[in-house]
């Protein structure tokens, strides 16, 4: 049996994958989170194979809870399931450590899917993803200006991104205020930009913010 751990904000996601997991005779879901902080808190005392992790939640983001978990729990299991394309966030985040990632437009078999290979220990890449990593190392294409960043300075950009002051940020990030304006000077840098208000357009137009 796969013990599985879903993480989303929205009750109405889980109770779906809940609903969809049900009709499975080898997984079973064992417990659920609706924020950072409580996917935190859970996984570092529940028993489970594979934890279902959205990007976009209340205070700890799903990459800054990947990223934690990692850090602690180098063999935990994470398949992320987001409402973003894959060719936004899905290599950065495989490259963090998650087993997996899938659209939430996936296929509810698709998923199921996805979870027995991430359990076995493997990894698990969509049929699309696989051909645009082959095209872009194929044709040399340029990658985004956003994946020049480290995963510390992509957080904070996210963040910049949703209009969070840099005080706010040093809180959630538990960095100084100090640090948090050098990580905003280099994404200027990296991004080609002047200001936080140009941060926010890049981010909505890449659609890495909601």
């Amino acid at each position: 049996m796969i013990k599985v751990f879903i993480a989303d904000d929205h009750q109405i996601v889980r109770e779906g994958l809940k609903q969809i997991l049900s009709a499975t005779s080898d997984i079973h879901v064992v417990a659920e989170a609706s924020d950072g902080k409580e996917v935190l808190k859970a996984a570092r005392t529940m028993d489970f194979d594979v934890l279902v992790l959205d990007i976009s939640m209340p205070g700890k983001s799903g990459l800054e809870v990947l990223k934690d978990l990692k850090n602690e729990m180098s063999n935990v299991i994470i398949l992320i399931l987001s409402i973003h394309p894959e060719e936004r966030f899905a290599l950065r985040l495989l490259k963090a450590g998650a087993a997996g990632y899938l659209t939430k437009e996936s296929a509810a078999d698709e998923l199921v899917q996805a979870i027995r290979i991430v359990a076995s220990g493997k990894r698990y890449i969509t049929k699309a993803l696989a051909e645009k990593l082959v095209l872009d190392l194929i044709e040399d294409r340029d990658e985004p200006l956003h994946e020049k960043l480290s995963q510390r300075e992509f957080q904070v950009m996210i963040k910049l991104g949703q209009g969070k002051t840099l005080k706010n940020i040093a809180a959630d990030l538990f960095i100084s205020l100090k640090t948090v304006s050098t990580y905003r000077t280099r994404i200027l840098e990296k991004l080609k930009m002047t200001s936080n208000a140009e941060i926010i357009r890049y981010c909505i137009e890449h659609r890495l913010v909601d």
